[in-house]
């Protein structure tokens, strides 16, 4: 058995906000660019995202927010739901693709044709609310990946691990209240989508993080707040939204995180998958946009997932 399955698709890459969005098609090239020169592609089984049917997002979407994302569609250019995040005529076949990476993601480990799976998509998930796109989020992906679990494999508890330097707000939308679903999240605050941190639901275990914040503030919360959560919780799944925006290099934030501290929450996740949940994790492309920076911590990531 291969340990770690990488999914992606070519349509995640026409997807195009305009000239100088900061998420761009050049993150998923980087990402695989990265992986062929340190010759570590040869080690994952590669599978092709298929489309979100609407079964899988109306577990976690209303069906107004689905008809109005389509609806805005354009047959040409871009068109802009808010100010960060726009449309082109390949958006909308995109984020199913994105969304529908988690799901097969999610049959691929179940299945246990592989321990753990990599989503390599685009647009991003986290900042999707149940009825609103934003942040450059069209539907929440970790969470559709979720339900999936819990719906159609009938898992009772998983847990979802956010360390995108921004508060995955619609993850938290999309699941606060959920008692089959644990959120652990770190994130930089005040700082965008200014939330988080005030009166989370039991299921939430948020750590907000002050800006200039590094490996330290990041490992003390992965071990002294996330883990006694997740070990009380006992997940039979663990979904990472992996946001790599947190990176010193990444100017859209201002934590201090390198490629090691990625390496090293991987590795630690990963121990605890092995001794609560069988080792299954699927991880989700979240944040991460100087696309060196990007592709060193993704490749972190992937060789702690694939024991490389």
């Amino acid at each position: 058995m291969t340990t770690t399955a990488f999914i992606t698709h070519r349509d995640c890459q026409l997807h195009d906000m305009g000239s100088y969005h900061p998420e761009c098609a050049q993150r998923l090239t980087a990402i695989s660019d990265h992986l062929i020169a340190q010759g570590i592609d040869a080690y994952f089984t590669y599978h092709e995202a298929p489309l979100a049917t609407f079964e899988q997002l109306l577990r976690v979407h209303s069906a107004s927010h689905l008809e109005r994302v389509k609806r805005a569609s354009p047959e040409q250019g871009i068109a802009h739901l808010d100010p960060d995040t726009a449309m082109n005529p390949h958006t909308w076949q995109a984020a199913l693709r994105s969304a529908g990476a988690g799901c097969l993601a999610v049959d691929l480990v179940v299945g246990g044709e592989c321990e753990n799976a990599f989503c390599a998509v685009r647009p991003p998930g986290h900042h999707a609310e149940k009825a609103n796109a934003m942040g450059f989020c069209f539907f929440n992906n970790v969470v559709v990946a979720a339900r999936h679990a819990l719906k159609a494999h009938g898992l009772e508890r998983v847990a979802i691990i956010d360390f995108d330097v921004h508060h995955g707000n619609g993850t938290e939308d999309c699941c606060a209240g959920d008692e089959q679903i644990l959120m652990c999240s770190i994130f930089q605050h005040p700082f965008y989508p200014y939330s988080g941190a005030d009166n989370p639901a039991a299921n939430m275990c948020n750590v907000p993080l002050a800006a200039g914040s590094g490996g330290e503030e990041f490992r003390d919360a992965v071990l002294q707040v996330w883990t006694p959560r997740l070990l009380e919780f006992k997940p039979q799944m663990i979904f990472i939204s992996a946001g790599f925006d947190g990176h010193y290099e990444d100017d859209m934030g201002g934590l201090k995180l390198v490629e090691k501290d990625y390496a090293w929450c991987t590795r630690h996740l990963k121990e605890l998958a092995a001794t609560m949940c069988d080792k299954r994790i699927v991880s989700l492309l979240e944040g991460g946009y100087v696309l060196s920076s990007l592709a060193r911590s993704v490749g972190a990531h992937l060789r702690a997932l694939a024991d490389l």
